[in-house]
């Protein structure tokens, strides 16, 4: 654990790890960080960026070159008020670009002093469509918290594959014998930079009556009906793009097209 730097090592009960990385949508990082905001959950520790990451350029502002900025890994706790579980949280600012696997037992390292007994992260559902209340995938270690989860309406799709940290720290979790879930909320496949706070929206609702946590969503739920907003222009300006692209008024086809 020489990467890891702990302000502190908290005494919790029965704690529960969420963590996320940037992916689709920003389905996992917004969920997140959402809800470790509306918890107030305490800062308590880092895993150094150093080894794990690489720059792609310089910051300028004012005119001014600033110092390299590595993406920051930060762990937090929260304590349940009505002692039903609490909960650690780790986000990551950028996924690795070196190392995942040693960066997910970094991160398990400190999970495992802490006394973690489930591992969560959330996570994006490319689908063909776009829809205005989309549905949370699951998967899970075992077939009783399988079972467990589609109590709250998650949809267990059988196969697929889930990228990055989001994916790789529940298999390493796993290896080490923990429980594990993923929670996936659907985001449209042809918009995957287009942040979506519906999906975000969706995989936290399932997110807080799983772990057992009472959170306010209304800020959520309005950057959501935002979101929805947002995308809906950008499926019209697409629509308008492909038709200016690809179509030809029939005043500007070849004569051999009019005679054929």
């Amino acid at each position: 654990m020489d990467s890891v730097r702990l302000t502190e090592e908290p005494k919790l009960l029965r704690p529960s790890l969420v963590a996320a990385w940037p992916g689709v949508g920003q389905v996992a990082l917004q969920g997140v960080g959402y809800l470790r905001e509306k918890l107030q959950a305490v800062e308590f520790g880092e895993i150094d960026p150093m080894p794990y990451s690489e720059l792609g350029g310089v910051f300028i502002e004012g005119n001014l070159i600033q110092p390299p900025r590595f993406p920051k890994n930060s762990f937090y706790y929260w304590r349940h008020p009505q002692q039903r579980g609490d909960l650690v949280f780790f986000v990551g600012e950028a996924q690795p670009s070196y190392h995942a696997y040693d960066f997910a037992r970094q991160v398990l390292d400190v999970a495992e002093r802490l006394r973690v007994e489930k591992v969560v992260t959330l996570a994006a559902a490319l689908v063909t469509e776009f829809a205005e209340q989309p549905r949370v995938w699951g998967a899970a270690s075992s077939p009783q918290m399988a079972d467990e989860l589609q109590k709250y309406g998650v949809v267990l799709k059988g196969d697929f594959y889930v990228a990055g940290m989001n994916g790789i720290l529940l298999a390493v979790a796993r290896e080490r014998g923990l429980d594990t879930a993923c929670l996936l909320g659907e985001t449209p496949r042809f918009a995957p930079q287009v942040e979506n706070s519906a999906a975000s929206l969706a995989v936290v609702e399932v997110l807080a009556q799983f772990l057992g946590v009472d959170v306010d969503l209304m800020d959520l739920k309005q950057m959501a009906q935002k979101s929805r907003q947002e995308m809906e222009r950008f499926i019209m300006e697409s629509r308008r793009e492909f038709i200016d692209r690809f179509t030809i008024p029939i005043w500007e086809r070849p004569d051999e097209e009019e005679k054929a």
